[in-house]
């Protein structure tokens, strides 16, 4: 046993000084949580997770998320030792220019970083959203006697991660949702960057998850990895809450002047703290990245275990194609992001002459389409599902099995457990976002969110993260303007637009009518490079009519030519979004009727429109016609990017007004007649 012991301890000590080396080379970087969390870290990846390195993609392993991402070099070690590909030279580029190892994690699925994590609490939502997707494909796919998903989802949290106001949303929810495939490991070591929890944290956390619904359990040592061990089991056999686990940690345990400070959270050691902490726990000073032969062969099994429990997933899942060929096929299908023959054709049409429709109606009826093609397709809104129109009629709600469904107010029909495909986030903007994300990780489903425009400003961070990441992930949002009228400024976007389009790799395209509404959400399905936001109306909008060559299909190209009034170069440009192209409209009948040659351009999306080529570009906006005008009700700032400094921006300078819609147009100045008048104002 004293054998096992010290053999234990010396893989367990590897963990600590790969990571406390990395640190003290790279002159930057987080020493105290590796070396605190060691132990968890040993005993989860070496006695409880089920994935195989040599197969990162691996559909039925589990999920591990480090939530507290600057204990990056805990997660790079796990990943080095255990068989990935990450080199012993990439441990030491650590935080290096196009490192594999950077500050704090970012996804990289053939080295095994299933998440890029950062921001504190993101990775914990993210992990909700795992253990959710989970959940609905074991639901969907599993049969009796074939489990081809059964796996959980784990997740290293700290101190800081549970402290952020977007954890205690998504844990709410995942408890109401029973996910008992979710676990997560708590390194309670009370200290955070600016000193000791107690300076400004002091609940009883533990109470506050029992509240949610969670299963808690707590260990006293966090070395202690029989402990641990029993604490996983634990949490494993329970199957019907998620759980959390409370190990008491010592922050840079080893070093004998820092462990149990501060001191040892963001900073590196210093060599001399180093020498000390290395003498104090038996381990050569040099060389720096010692890993003893015994303790890297043990690590290294994992390899040969992995392969074995995918071996034994490959049987297994042979039988079920046997069995049930069509969901075999679709399952293959859905997990690697894959689009079905012909999933557009049922998108619906609005032929000339159909009634005034706002662009989130017309996107409800597109969603409906889509999901009766798209079994992927899976999401809802923060409590808004009457306002934004993004249920998805008939095909159930995700609750917990078992849960009453009787005299429970606003089911949408169909399914009511975990096959079902609607999500009741609850109002929570925060957490629905990054949840989203995390579906979006674990692989087959494409995840919508929805919400108003104004309360984007809460889905920031997972919609930056996404970006980051370049998930398929479509976040609506309706109410998009001053349109939405009486709720007034507290509700009407102004800023948000052009905040969202300033974001890298976010595909924001605001449609213009019911048609273009239709072709946004073919183009947010077609991007698998990164997240779509839907930018749609409350209020009716008029189904514009069309040229021959200005479908609404063009706006897969970003923007395009809706309408010229001569076949000569045009005088002026007007360049409108969303409800306003139909103002531009108007207004360029009107300069025609004066002899002014116009050209009218519909531009949803600027993202896409910049990518095009440069001749396609100089088509639709041509270099030489400097006389431009911009039509949108939001902030004006960012549109001389298409009208120069010579342009006009129609839009906001000020916050909205609690008013019906019309009223607010007339007197915000966006309307057809004051384009009309900055037009030939311009023209002289």
């Amino acid at each position: 046993m004293t054998d096992q012991k010290n053999f234990e301890d010396r893989c367990i000590n590897t963990i600590r000084f790969l990571a406390v080396d990395a640190v003290e080379k790279a002159k930057s970087g987080h020493p105290g949580m590796p070396m605190g969390a060691a132990a968890m870290a040993y005993t989860l990846w070496m006695r409880h997770l089920k994935h195989n390195p040599a197969n990162p993609r691996w559909a039925d392993r589990d999920r591990f998320v480090l939530s507290a991402g600057h204990a990056s070099m805990l997660l790079y070690a796990m990943l080095h030792l255990t068989g990935y590909n990450l080199s012993l030279s990439d441990l030491k580029s650590f935080r290096q220019w196009e490192s594999k190892t950077p500050g704090h994690p970012e996804r990289d699925c053939d080295c095994g970083v299933e998440v890029t994590t950062g921001p504190l609490g993101q990775g914990l939502c993210n992990a909700v959203g795992m253990a959710i997707a989970e959940a609905h494909c074991a639901a969907r796919y599993n049969r009796p006697g074939h489990k081809i998903i059964d796996h959980f989802t784990y997740v290293f949290a700290s101190d800081g991660d549970l402290m952020e106001g977007v954890s205690s949303e998504a844990c709410s929810l995942a408890g109401h949702l029973g996910l008992g495939k979710l676990i997560v490991l708590y390194d309670d070591n009370c200290i955070s960057l600016a000193g000791s929890t107690a300076l400004s944290f002091t609940e009883d956390v533990g109470k506050r998850f029992e509240a949610y619904g969670w299963h808690v359990i707590s260990v006293e040592d966090g070395n202690d990895t029989t402990w641990i061990d029993c604490a996983l089991q634990d949490a494993k056999a329970e199957t019907s809450r998620p759980s959390i686990i409370f190990i008491r940690t010592t922050i840079g345990c080893g070093a004998p002047h820092k462990e149990g400070t501060s001191e040892a959270h963001g900073s590196p050691l210093g060599a001399e703290e180093v020498l000390a902490a290395k003498k104090f726990l038996g381990w050569p000073a040099d060389p720096a990245f010692f890993i003893p032969d015994d303790t890297f062969a043990f690590f290294r099994n994992s390899r040969d275990r992995g392969r074995e429990w995918e071996a034994r997933w490959e049987k297994s899942f042979d039988r079920y194609r046997t069995e049930f060929p069509d969901l075999a096929d679709e399952f293959i299908r859905v997990m690697e992001g894959r689009l079905p023959e012909k999933w557009e054709a049922q998108l619906p049409l609005y032929p000339d002459g159909t009634k005034d429709t706002a662009t989130r109606k017309a996107s409800e009826s597109a969603m409906q389409a889509l999901a009766s093609c798209l079994p992927e397709l899976m999401g809802g809104s923060a409590d808004l599902n009457p306002s934004t129109f993004t249920w998805l009629k008939g095909l159930g709600d995700f609750q917990k099995p078992g849960m009453p469904q009787e005299n429970i107010q606003g089911a949408v029909g169909g399914a009511w457990g975990y096959s079902g495909v609607n999500i009741h986030f609850g109002v929570r903007e925060h957490a629905m976002g990054a949840i989203a994300v995390g579906m979006a990780l674990h692989g087959g489903i494409i995840p919508y969110t929805a919400t108003f425009l104004t309360f984007s400003d809460y889905m920031r961070p997972p919609m930056r993260l996404a970006a980051l990441m370049g998930l398929r992930i479509v976040f609506v949002f309706t109410h998009d303007s001053i349109g939405l009228g009486e709720d007034g400024p507290t509700h009407q976007p102004i800023e948000q637009i052009m905040n969202l389009r300033a974001v890298p790799n976010l595909n924001v395209i605001r449609p213009a009518d019911a048609n273009e509404a239709v072709e946004a959400w073919k183009a947010a399905i077609l991007n698998q490079a990164g997240p779509t936001a839907l930018i749609f109306t409350r209020q009716n909008l008029p189904v514009m009519k069309r040229a021959e060559l200005s479908p609404a299909s063009c706006l897969q190209r970003g923007g395009y030519i809706l309408w010229d009034s001569s076949p000569d170069k045009p005088d002026i440009l007007l360049i409108g979004t969303g409800s306003e192209v139909a103002l531009a409209l108007e207004a360029g009948k009107t300069l025609s009727s004066d002899g002014i040659r116009v050209r009218v351009i519909s531009l949803p999306s600027w993202h896409i429109f910049d990518k095009q080529p440069a001749e396609y570009r100089d088509h639709v906006l041509p270099p030489d016609v400097r006389a431009r005008i911009a039509i949108e009700a939001g902030i004006k700032l960012g549109w001389e990017h298409y009208v120069g400094l010579d342009g006009v921006v129609i839009g906001m300078d000020r916050f909205g007004a609690s008013a019906p819609a019309k009223v607010l147009y007339e007197k915000f100045g966006v309307t057809a007649e004051h384009v009309v008048k900055a037009a030939k104002k311009l023209m002289k």
